[in-house]
């Protein structure tokens, strides 16, 4: 039988005719909105935040769908498939409770200073040097988080043509620099839309018939029963001096170090995120942009970690590498396409796939382009240029950015799990500038020179952390914890560092802090309002906790 010899085999997908026309003609379509969004990009606020004239609804999905790339699907199948359901931890503690502190509690400072992007919202709050250095890491971080879905997106090119995984790299890169280049944000914005259906449209045809295969949910229980009695689970095995469960870290580890640091870290302070929202037409529409991608985040976990779930079933060792076939946790979605998806299906299957890696990478470059031409570029190099000078930059930085991740595509390929690789760079960037942002929020009191200094501290301690771990991997249970405790460890280093710091250096005026600060002059919660905004339906704060009772309500089952 085909599934029987497949499980042994590598990756190789058998497309018909019909499967390559379905992926031909999504990519007609997304290079033609490249070109429709072009005739909208006038000025550089056009081209790097859409002109801030998107509705709640598409920046929602474009948010949500931005970071479905390769670290969603591919990276959290394989933790699907390495840790169980411990891969719940990601959306219930660590994704979907920092959204809706994003849209309750940071918008209005972001969106009511009127600051185009994070870093600049640093420059706002603490000036030029932590500015400087949070533009730098961003910068850094997104051709290194590029990277990885690119060389994501290259294995199923390889995989469905046999292609060598250099030429399926430049191949990928170069569908996503046409259509950012033409039409920049707005570009991005409306393919994620539009890949966001596509993802659901190849994913649940393969979670349902997964699970048919295994002889449902019954079928995998039994599976593991036998094998792994807490891949099922997502908080047995995490008491405080018992911690048996795969991730390697007990309860308080993962609320701490995942659910707050991690987590609140990424959703808050990753301008690839939050530029969806930046983009929205009014302080509305930018609050309910996370709350609305909270839903469906809720639900992403039921077609990718299940099937990654499917592939340990099945495959047993072979994804550890155990036996030799080549195979990693990374291949637990392309394997599966490859044994149980026919023609047709498979190919709405890979047009799925191939849309989740370039929504995740046009975010990635899109926000990159942002930061380079507006936080460095215009800051720092050419100030006071025409409008026009910066949009030319843009187009020119977007065709850096890609090439950058290019090469950083290939430092992802030595990664065995790329959601652990990409944790590890969250530890490094987005921990600790969290840490400062929430600092700097609450104590008016906080400095430039403490915010410079504990945020360079913040890197370096994760930093350090990191490299221990990788002499001597006994300090920690598994890559996974390791990225937590270096997460918490950072974010107390920052702590630290900033109140000895502080004391010692000379404050703002309080004058110039009004709606950087909480408690410090006011925001208009109601800028550019109209008057459907006011429905019931559309309250921020009833969305938010929606969403939160439906976290607890979710991991019921999985207790």
């Amino acid at each position: 039988m085909r599934v029987l010899a497949e499980t042994t085999s590598g990756i190789h997908l058998d497309l018909g005719w019909v499967d390559y026309l379905m992926v031909v003609v999504y990519f007609g379509v997304v290079i033609g909105i490249g070109f429709v969004a072009r005739r909208q990009v006038r000025t550089s606020m056009d081209f790097f935040l859409s002109g801030r004239r998107m509705p709640a609804w598409i920046t929602g999905l474009a948010f949500v769908a931005a970071n479905l790339g390769a670290t969603e699907i591919i990276g959290m199948a394989a933790n699907g498939a390495q840790i169980g359901m411990s891969t719940l931890h990601y959306y219930l503690v660590g994704a979907v409770p920092a959204m809706v502190f994003l849209g309750l509690v940071m918008m209005p400072f972001y969106y009511g200073s009127k600051v185009r992007s994070v870093p600049e919202f640093m420059l706002r709050r603490f000036g030029k040097a932590p500015h400087a250095v949070n533009s730098i890491a961003f910068a850094v971080s997104n051709v290194l988080i590029a990277g990885i879905n690119l060389y994501a997106m290259a294995i199923v090119i390889e995989a469905m043509l046999g292609w060598s995984l250099w030429v399926a790299i430049l191949v990928s890169a170069g569908f996503v620099l046409v259509y950012i280049t033409l039409g920049g944000l707005s570009s991005a914005i409306y393919n994620e839309v539009l890949q966001f259906f596509v993802i659901l449209a190849g994913l649940i045809p393969l979670t349902i018939v997964g699970l048919h295969r295994v002889g449902g949910w019954g079928g995998l229980q039994d599976s593991f029963a036998k094998t792994d009695p807490l891949h099922l689970s997502a908080w047995k095995g995490t008491g405080i001096g018992d911690v048996t469960n795969p991730i390697g870290a007990n309860w308080l580890t993962i609320v701490l170090g995942l659910g707050f640091v991690l987590g609140f870290g990424y959703w808050t302070t990753n301008f690839t995120e939050v530029q969806r929202a930046f983009s929205a037409k009014n302080m509305s529409a930018a609050r309910r942009t996370p709350l609305i991608a909270a839903f469906p985040k809720l639900f992403i976990p039921f077609i990718v970690v299940i099937p990654g779930l499917i592939a340990a079933a099945v495959l047993g060792n072979q994804l550890s590498g155990a036996d030799n076939s080549g195979l990693t946790y990374n291949d637990a979605i392309p394997k599966l396409m490859q044994m149980y998806l026919p023609t047709g299906v498979l190919g709405v299957a890979v047009t799925g796939l191939l849309a989740s890696f370039m929504a995740g990478m046009a975010a990635n470059v899109s926000s990159f382009n942002t930061v380079f031409t507006y936080d460095i570029w215009q800051r720092y190099i050419r100030p006071k240029m025409p409008d026009a000078h910066y949009l030319k930059v843009g187009r020119q930085v977007t065709v850096v950015g890609v090439l950058v991740g290019i090469g950083t595509a290939f430092i992802a390929s030595r990664a065995e799990n790329i959601m652990t690789y990409m944790q590890t760079l969250f530890s490094f960037f987005n921990a600790p500038l969290f840490a400062v942002f929430i600092v700097g929020l609450l104590w008016k009191r906080m400095t430039a020179s403490a915010a410079l200094w504990s945020y360079l501290a913040g890197i370096a301690a994760p930093t350090v952390v990191w490299i221990a771990y990788l002499n001597d991997d006994t300090l920690f249970s598994s890559a996974t914890a390791e990225t937590m405790y270096g997460a918490i460890i950072s974010f107390v280093t920052v702590l630290v560092v900033a109140a000895i710091i502080t004391p010692l250096t000379r404050p703002k005026d309080v004058s110039e802090l009004k709606g950087l600060v909480y408690g410090v002059g006011s925001i208009d919660m109601r800028a550019g309002a109209v008057a459907t905004d006011t429905a019931w339906y559309r309250s921020p704060a009833l969305l938010g906790t929606v969403a939160l009772v439906l976290c607890v309500v979710l991991y019921l089952p999985f207790l």
